[in-house]
């Protein structure tokens, strides 16, 4: 895969979920199990999207929306297709699917030591308005909740 390599963004279905699977492995202490991410593909507030590079999967994003609120559950990129707007790519596109169903914001987690990840998240719009108290394991890490409002809510 090359720099000039067309990437599409579609959603997540059965058939991506060994590489998807691969992905969380590969970017996350935690990973997600293929049995996890093959549920979400039945739950009706799930919203899971892959991004395509010459057929194969080089990143995805999930989010669920529960009451005109958008949660974005994980969101990795391959580390050798890194920096090249993928993830900006995937995180736009989740903006796009939660605002036309309704949502007001869009929000996540993210450590505090992955500035890769924060500078990605502010250059896109997002503001860290809080911060959980030992969230993630392995290792144990705070993390900021960083949010992105779609309407003008008074913030």
């Amino acid at each position: 895969m090359d720099d000039k390599s067309v990437t599409t963004i579609k959603p997540m279905s059965k058939e991506d979920i060994p590489a998807v699977a691969g992905l969380e492995r590969i970017c996350f202490s935690s990973p997600w199990s293929k049995n996890a991410l093959l549920e979400e593909l039945h739950n009706p507030q799930a919203h899971f999207l892959v991004s395509e590079t010459d057929g194969s999967v080089v990143g995805y994003i999930g989010a669920l929306e529960i009451c005109s609120e958008c949660y974005i559950t994980n969101i990795c990129v391959l580390p050798e297709m890194r920096r090249r707007g993928i993830a900006s790519a995937l995180l736009n596109a989740a903006e796009n699917g939660a605002r036309e169903r309704g949502c007001e914001f869009i929000s996540l987690e993210v450590r505090v030591s992955n500035r890769a990840a924060i500078e990605l998240y502010e250059k896109n719009g997002y503001n860290a308005l809080g911060e959980r108290k030992g969230f993630y394991a392995s290792p144990v890490e705070n993390a900021y909740i960083m949010t992105k409002y779609f309407k003008d809510n008074g913030r």
